[in-house]
């Protein structure tokens, strides 16, 4: 009988290890599961953002393919425009060599002018000389008598012609004064406009330099918006293979995060049943080395349910706060911790038990009190300190009290009816961190109601 009970301790140990191997290897899947969660909530992000790229590069496609048109249009334009500009140019600039070539023209004609004035001066003096001539002949013909009275007549014709003679060269002369005034006034303004005909000519040559330069801009903003066209296209057909293989990603990481959550599922059904084989050896009478714990926590859960019980007993305590399910948020905590009606009583008679019962074993990490919803009205002191603001992880190990914790061990704890239960766990340490866990718990009840558990946790 003793061989047979020392085998089913040591199948219950075996049982009690596999179920340890089982909750860490089960909490490295959940926490695995918890990162391809994450990543395939960052894949979904990032579908989303490569879903408006695409549409992006979509619109940067027509836009690019839009532009190569344009340019096409423009060069189309330019060159249009550039020869019946080229062709205009070509005839101002004909029509300003025509203008200036009117200058030595003009000059010619003063020149001529000049050259009639002078004839005409020659004439004026002709005419003043007949007309002495005639004067002379008329004197010498009164002096011939009968004699010469014909050429007295001829003489006084003769100074009538001179007469005539010298008013037209008078009238003459003054003519041409005002068409030399005239002449030069034409010549000065066409002077002035030779010489803007001039700079007119270097800016057209200007113009021209300019017309060409926009032409060759052009045919290079034609190059680079094929060029454009080409990489926009080419970044397309980049932009819709990789969404398609974000897609396939994504597609595999839930189908392996389903399976990872599969693993895990049938890695805890294994801890459940590794769980119960331990918690069944360790009510079979057996020495263990899990026996130890066993005794201590039955005899802390007895001194706190005597404690209680007393304090209900004086009116020290009332079943309405011993059962306060009303948990008020206390502002500002990270983790939220809460307050009810048991924790005042719970930190100042039950917490120095607590503290009291842990160091009874170096290998024990915490006893506590949890409620039938997780509730931890207090804990032990060094797990019970003033949170730090804005230090989520540090509160969560040092901060345990007035928190909710639940897992499934401790569910199936708080479910089930026995005097204790011994169970591997995972204890949540938060942001994805486990620690693998052997507890007894040992169920709590006051009045006829259960209330929860006394939890011993320590490390095999």
């Amino acid at each position: 009988m003793a061989e047979q009970s020392d085998f089913l301790a040591e199948m219950g140990e075996r049982s009690g290890d596999i179920a340890l191997q089982c909750s860490e290897a089960a909490g490295y899947l959940s926490e695995l599961n918890r990162r391809i969660g994450a990543d395939c909530v960052q894949l979904a992000a990032l579908q989303d953002t490569m879903e408006r790229l695409a549409a992006n590069q979509s619109e940067s496609v027509a836009a690019a393919h839009e532009l190569r048109a344009t340019a096409r249009r423009a060069d189309d334009m330019l060159a249009q425009g550039h020869e019946g500009a080229t062709l205009s140019l070509s005839e101002v600039s004909g029509l300003i060599e025509h203008v200036t070539s009117l200058e030595g023209d003009l000059r010619r004609f003063l020149e001529i002018i000049g050259t009639v004035g002078s004839i005409s001066e020659e004439l004026g003096a002709i005419a003043r000389q007949t007309r002495l001539l005639g004067v002379n002949a008329s004197i010498e013909a009164a002096r011939g008598g009968e004699a010469t009275m014909g050429f007295a007549v001829v003489a006084d014709e003769i100074r009538r012609l001179a007469g005539q003679a010298g008013e037209s060269a008078a009238s003459v002369g003054e003519k041409l004064s005002q068409l030399d005034r005239d002449a030069r006034r034409l010549i000065g303004g066409v002077e002035s406009n030779i010489a803007r005909g001039r700079g007119v000519n270097a800016h057209l040559d200007h113009l021209r330099g300019t017309m060409a330069d926009m032409a060759a801009l052009v045919g290079q903003f034609g190059d680079r918006s094929q060029a454009i066209v080409a990489c926009t296209d080419a970044a397309d057909a980049d932009v819709t293979t990789l969404s398609a293989g974000l897609e396939q990603f994504g597609q595999s990481s839930r189908v392996n995060a389903s399976g990872v959550d599969g693993a895990r599922r049938q890695l805890e059904g294994l801890e459940s049943l590794a769980n119960d084989m331990l918690n069944a050896t360790a009510h079979g009478g057996g020495r263990t080395r899990n026996s130890r714990y066993i005794a201590l926590a039955e005899e802390g859960a007895d001194e706190v349910q005597q404690l209680v019980q007393q304090a209900l007993d004086r009116g020290l305590l009332s079943m309405e706060a011993l059962f306060d399910r009303r948990y008020a948020p206390v502002a500002g905590t990270d983790p939220v911790q809460y307050h009810n009606g048991f924790v005042g009583f719970a930190d100042t008679m039950l917490r120095p038990i607590l503290d009291r019962r842990t160091g009874e074993d170096k290998a024990i990490i915490g006893c506590c009190l949890i409620d039938q919803n997780g509730f931890l009205p207090t804990h032990i002191s060094r797990r019970s300190q003033p949170q730090r603001p804005g230090d989520h992880r540090w509160n969560l190990e040092n901060a345990r009290n007035r928190q909710i914790f639940m897992d499934s061990q401790t569910r199936r704890a708080l479910d089930q009816d026995g005097d204790f239960f011994l169970f591997t766990y995972r204890q949540d340490l938060g942001e994805g961190r486990y620690r693998a866990l052997r507890s007894v718990f040992v169920p709590l009840a006051w009045g006829g109601r259960r209330w929860g558990l006394y939890e011993v946790g320590y490390l095999i």
